[in-house]
């Protein structure tokens, strides 16, 4: 069976699309398969129109309350959304029908939005991009009824899902255990970066303020990306070390941001680091493409260890040497091309930089390796033929 015709809605909550990338890179993949896709997703400053067509593909945006911080704020977040997805659906459905349901995590409420079109025989594609119940814990770092509820909500998306794309082995596993589906109904779908949207640019040395290093971070600005223990670790390396020849670029946005911010400037960090914010992907990548070390401080915690982390392989991709924790998923994927520092701890994540700046041929060798990896085992066009034989099995389950 092909998927040539078929009408794809792809619901995403917390990112405008074509800002998520994964999203994006399924998004055109499908409609290389044939398909008609359209997406529902929430606005932002970079991305306010209501209606467009990108590259053959519709997108509807509807609008979202401020970014949810605490219950109270995720609940208005929530509720909001689960209101403009059921608007828009339907009218997608009236207005270009549809045939199957990809629904994006987190949260795991859009079941509800896709619970009428369940009833009258559509197909649903959970598409599981966050373990919300570890990251409840790694935020509140308590088992109370909020993260048991949120475990609820997660097996019914798992039970109402016809099929489970999950974005590692550790994601499969929970669909598999704690959301009771079968292991022929999950799907492993790694979030592969298309080598084609990767911009290989000559450094810039500005970037680098004059200093001999340029270490650079991409990614969310939150409470759980560990972003105070790297300004921590470039604390260590000025105070500890006498180390003054780097400069540090953070790039990213996030509820964290302007609280990290403060802290840097607690830090007395001024002259060692920048934070962009959100930034559009030319700036991104001549930042990346000058950098020296890429670093990814995630802390050790129970999502973070199973979780894969797509700038990784973004680092990779580049050719980046990469210092990060010691983790399950994040040493999967960058294997040789990182060096691993005892979990959650600052001074070893220093440390493991030092040992990068001390060593060029370990830095090219590193770099080298994470680009051939990336380039022959992890890139997303072998991901590709995967997505097309989850979506054959939702229709022949």
């Amino acid at each position: 069976m092909e998927l040539t015709g078929k009408k794809i809605l792809i619901i995403v909550e917390n990112l405008p699309v074509p800002f998520d990338r994964r999203v994006w890179q399924e998004a055109n993949t499908l409609k290389s398969f044939g398909a008609q896709i359209i997406i529902v997703c929430p606005k932002n400053k970079q991305y306010e129109k209501p209606y467009e067509v990108i590259d053959g593909i519709h997108i509807y945006r509807h609008p979202l309350p401020s970014e949810g911080n605490g219950a109270v704020g995720y609940l208005i977040e929530y509720s909001a959304s689960i209101f403009w997805q059921l608007i828009y659906s339907f009218k997608i459905y009236i207005k270009h029908g549809v045939d199957i349901i990809q629904a994006c995590n987190p949260p795991d409420l859009i079941f509800i939005s896709v619970l009428p079109f369940k009833l009258i025989g559509k197909k649903f594609i959970f598409d599981h991009h966050d373990i919300n119940p570890e990251l409840y814990l790694a935020k509140f770092n308590k088992k109370d009824l909020f993260y048991r509820l949120l475990c609820l909500l997660e097996k019914i998306t798992f039970k109402v899902a016809d099929i489970s794309i999950a974005t590692n082995e550790s994601y499969k596993e929970i669909a598999i255990k704690r959301g009771g589906m079968k292991r022929e109904k999950v799907h492993v779908v790694r979030s592969g970066p298309k080598l084609e949207r990767i911009q290989y640019l000559p450094p810039k040395n500005e970037l680098k303020k004059g200093k001999e290093f340029l270490i650079a971070y991409v990614g969310v600005i939150g409470q759980q990306e560990g972003i105070d223990h790297l300004l921590e670790a470039i604390s260590i390396l000025v105070n500890k070390y006498k180390i003054n020849n780097f400069y540090c670029i953070i790039c990213g946005g996030g509820t964290y941001l302007e609280f990290l911010k403060e802290y840097s400037v607690k830090l007395n960090l001024q002259e060692y680091v920048r934070f962009t914010g959100r930034i559009l992907d030319n700036e991104l990548f001549e930042i990346l493409n000058t950098a020296d070390i890429c670093v990814n401080p995630d802390v050790w915690n129970e999502m973070n260890d199973k979780s894969t982390m797509n700038k990784i392989m973004e680092y990779m991709a580049l050719a980046k040497p990469i210092v990060q924790y010691d983790l399950k998923e994040g040493r999967f994927s960058a294997q040789s091309a990182s060096l691993y520092a005892k979990p959650n701890d600052r001074d070893d994540f220093a440390r493991k930089i030092i040992e990068l700046f001390d060593n060029a041929d370990l830095r090219k060798e590193m770099g080298e390796f994470g680009k051939n990896r990336v380039e022959n085992v992890l890139q997303w066009k072998y991901e590709e033929p995967k997505l097309k034989k989850a979506y054959i099995a939702a229709y022949e389950n």
